[in-house]
Parts: structure tokens; sequence; C-alpha cells
């Protein structure tokens, strides 16, 4: 199934990359990379990911690269990679409530 990076997922990218390409290019230019191989994994089994608690839907689903989520929603014709968040993301968020 093809996946699609939306334009807020492609942000996420461009913002990690530049916050860790601040201390080494090639390391941001890796973890993006790994992020990125993560969509094949989507692409041939798209239920492999779990369901995100946030949402109560069985076609939103993530799964991890290192420290980050790769959130994504599957359709009937393709899946939208719709976020990609890293996990101390999470503990900020949950902190907020």
């Amino acid at each position: 199934m093809k996946v699609h990076w939306t334009d807020t997922a492609e942000t996420h990218l461009d913002d990690i990359y530049t916050y860790i390409a601040r201390d080494s290019k090639v390391y941001a230019l890796r973890t993006v990379d790994r992020i990125t191989k993560r969509s094949k994994q989507i692409s041939t089994f798209p239920q492999s990911g779990r369901k995100v608690t946030e949402y109560n839907s069985e076609r939103v689903r993530e799964v991890f690269s290192g420290s980050y989520r790769i959130i994504y929603y599957i359709k009937s014709d393709q899946i939208d990679i719709i976020a990609v968040l890293h996990e101390a993301m999470n503990a900020f968020h949950d902190e907020q409530e």
C-alpha cells in the first residue's frame, strides 16, 4: 500500500533534522533516514503498529523508531503518516493534563 507523508509529518522530520544537526548533521541524517525507512514496514504490514491510545480508532496506529513515535492513519487506498513525535513530547503532554 502507498505511504503518504502529510505536510505536518514532513515538518516534524525537518524539525527533527534541524534540532539534531546543531550537534551532528551526520547523525541528524541517519535519524531521519531510520524514521522514513519505517514506512516500508507500515506499507507492507499496516496493522503491525499498535493502536494509538489518544484515539479510539482501529485506523490510527503507531510504530516506533528509536525515541520517535510515527503515527499513521490507514485509509482504503493509502496510509497517511500524520505525525512524528519524540517520546519526551508525550511526557510533557501528560504533565499538562
